[in-house]
């Protein structure tokens, strides 16, 4: 099947000190020819994020605006995106800057070179340049990472990546249940268990992890609660 679109989900919750940056980046982004489709999807913000989103729609026909009425999470989020995309690939992007959009050649290379069905973007694989930020998440990740991988059985390097690139046929067939951050692990565990098992990719990425005083909103909680989907999900679903 040939891909024409790339349909871009931008979780946004109080971030209007970076949306416009990002938004800015991810237009000018090598798309690779595909034509993109950028939605925001603001959850509840209670800043100016929500209000900064509609002027950007209005200068760009090419993003669309969806809003929850209170914060429901990332998860929850990024399921309204899947809603309302009309891509043939669905590509999630973070509203801060950790994410950089100038890594879109190297995470669609894969469905044009390989055929594969799902890429993911590994911060621990080898970018360009990675912030040095907190030792402990890290060491949480990866932990989070090989638990994951004793359950799936794939090989992968970070589990818990933003930068996860689907084919959207494959990503609608799955009903995604988790609201927060509990939906990398979930969707992980989900695809792993499709029949027959989809192709995924990993490639290395660049990352500018950001503290909690720029506004990182990820904590030890949210931790607990992505063991408690690694196991739920490929244990119990």
């Amino acid at each position: 099947m040939s891909l024409e679109i790339l349909s871009i989900l931008i979780p946004c919750y109080n971030e209007e000190r970076t949306l416009a940056d990002i938004v800015t980046r991810v237009q000018n982004a090598d798309s690779c020819g595909l034509k993109k489709e950028i939605i925001i999807i603001d959850d509840g913000s209670t800043d100016g994020s929500l209000k900064l989103a509609k002027r950007i729609a209005e200068a760009d026909a090419c993003v669309r605006i969806f809003f929850h009425p209170q914060n429901m999470g990332k998860g929850a989020a990024i399921r309204t995106g899947i809603q309302e995309s009309k891509g043939d690939l669905i590509l999630v992007q973070d509203a801060d800057l950790e994410y950089d959009p100038k890594e879109y050649p190297r995470l669609l290379a894969p469905f044009f070179d390989s055929q594969a069905d799902v890429v993911y973007g590994s911060r621990f694989k080898g970018g360009e340049s990675t912030r040095a930020v907190y030792f402990w998440h890290s060491v949480g990740n990866h932990l989070l990472t090989l638990l994951s991988n004793m359950m799936t059985d794939l090989n992968l390097t970070d589990m818990e990546t933003c930068y996860k690139v689907f084919r959207a046929s494959l990503l609608r067939s799955i009903i995604l249940r988790e609201n927060r951050f509990g939906f990398e692990p979930e969707v992980t565990a989900k695809i792993s268990r499709l029949s027959p098992r989809p192709v995924i990719y990993e490639v290395g990425i660049s990352y500018m992890g950001r503290t909690y005083e720029d506004g990182k909103k990820i904590g030890w909680k949210d931790g607990v609660s992505a063991i408690y989907c690694i196991v739920r999900y490929n244990l119990f679903s």
